[in-house]
């Protein structure tokens, strides 16, 4: 039970697509090189049916979008903003939280597993709280940034899940899908910090 919400209802037969995060470098801070493996990331992601989730916006973002969509893939993107114009062209689905980069939360909360491509500061965070909450994390090593960093670590030593390296998009990406069964660990731990706000 989380702040009165029963558990779930009961199952459908309706089998949900994964949700597949990509975060990574912004468009100010997004090399060519960076750009075209993330693109093929999103590609990988369509190719097996998956949902592309990003932040909405440029660099790394734009191009996991594009790659999808390239592929036939559906694409939802989650902006900071208020104002739907400021998403990239290749989105599906824009939600506009109008919250800032608090809104890394919510891309975190909405996907069932992360590939981290590239990225600073703003990817570090993101990529800490898909970890609070046990998601299963992989991050494209040579792709520079916090992916070369975090890449086969744990971000803290609670050790909730291990960051796994991959070393090409479509590694990553099927790593991303085989590890989504399994990053529950962080879930009890993100609810016990809950009860105490």
């Amino acid at each position: 039970m989380f702040r009165g919400v029963q558990s779930r209802t009961a199952q459908s037969n309706y089998k949900r697509l994964i949700q597949v995060l990509v975060i990574g470098s912004d468009g100010d801070h997004c090399d060519e090189t960076t750009y075209n493996s993330a693109r093929e990331v999103g590609a990988q992601i369509a190719s097996k049916n998956a949902i592309t989730v990003t932040g909405g916006l440029g660099g790394v973002m734009e191009a996991a979008c594009r790659g999808a969509k390239e592929k036939g893939g559906m694409v939802v993107g989650i902006i900071p903003h208020e104002d739907m114009s400021f998403a990239n062209a290749f989105c599906d689905i824009i939600i506009p939280t109008g919250i800032g980069f608090a809104r890394n939360f919510i891309t975190a909360y909405s996907a069932d597993t992360c590939i981290v491509v590239g990225g600073g500061a703003g990817t570090y965070i993101e990529a800490c709280v898909a970890y609070q909450k046990g998601k299963p994390i992989v991050a494209l090593t040579g792709s520079g940034g916090t992916a070369d960093k975090i890449a086969d670590t744990f971000l803290d030593d609670r050790k909730t899940v291990k960051v796994m390296g991959a070393s090409s998009p479509r590694e990553a990406v099927e790593k991303a899908l085989d590890l989504n069964s399994s990053g529950k660990k962080g879930v009890k731990y993100f609810q016990s910090v809950a009860r105490m706000i």
